[in-house]
């Protein structure tokens, strides 16, 4: 646990782990944004402007900092750089931050690290695409298998995930087949609920049901917030994965102080 360094080097991790959130953002939003284009290999090339075809050098790709050094455009041709970029970078580093903060230098934070990378590549997938491919959902489920020796108890571990991804999921699938009967349409894409049960192996099934919680309140706000509350479609996979953050963080505490209400 961070509590065993120093103040001194703990914020020096934690600038770390900021540093490298903020890295991979990079990387993942420009992988994401080559493949939401149809490149076949988005893994290739250098990173260039899209504007003036300039092939970007170090410096413009220093996360954060660049892109406010240069007040958010190329340095060549001016054109205007999206926000995007600087949201995304800031986001993941502070996720991995507070990952760092919550389980210290472990193996579970390294699991949580992967599974804040796979859920920004997809969020940021169905932002452009309005769909959730399902390869990186293979991803994070490998990654779960993974560090599931990593655990204290890893055969408890793997029975709550798979009861929480049945939950979750079959949950889900249910109730989104009983609205689509009744209001007549598709209400929740199939990568949605995918995406929900992966959680679901990641968080059991009393966290799983406060995933579900929260990401609806959050969809509710995103949809207003973004005018897209009036039935009109919207990708429902970037507020999962926002609720995600704080019920893996917290979904243990809550869950500890809703029993705690029923001990006598």
């Amino acid at each position: 646990m961070l509590n065993d360094f120093g103040p001194l080097l703990t914020a020096y991790l934690l600038f770390l782990a900021f540093a490298l959130g903020a890295c991979l953002a990079s990387f993942l939003a420009c992988l994401a944004g080559r493949a939401a284009a149809g490149e076949k290999r988005p893994w290739r090339g250098r990173s260039h402007c899209d504007s003036c075809g300039r092939t970007l050098t170090p410096l413009d790709l220093v996360p954060v900092v660049s892109y406010l050094a240069l007040r958010g455009r190329c340095r060549t041709c001016g054109a205007k750089i999206g926000a995007t970029c600087l949201v995304t970078e800031c986001l993941l580093g502070a996720v991995f931050v507070t990952v760092v903060w919550r389980a210290g230098l472990s193996p579970q934070a390294l699991e949580f690290m992967l599974l804040a990378c796979v859920l920004l590549y997809l969020s940021l997938i169905d932002l452009a695409t309005m769909e959730l491919p399902g390869v990186p959902m293979l991803v994070g489920a490998a990654g779960f298998l993974a560090f599931l020796p990593a655990h204290p108890d890893p055969l408890r571990r793997l029975l709550l995930g798979l009861a929480g991804a049945a939950a979750i999921g079959g949950g889900v699938l249910a109730v989104s087949l009983i609205a689509d009967k009744v209001m007549g349409r598709e209400t929740m894409g199939g990568g949605d609920i995918k995406l929900l049960a992966l959680l679901g192996l990641y968080l059991g099934p009393g966290g799983g049901l406060l995933l579900v919680i929260l990401a609806c309140l959050t969809g509710l706000v995103l949809a207003f917030a973004t005018g897209r509350g009036r039935g009109k479609e919207f990708p429902f996979g970037p507020a999962i994965a926002l609720a995600a953050w704080p019920a893996v963080l917290c979904s243990e505490m809550v869950l500890s102080w809703y029993l705690g209400l029923f001990s006598v």
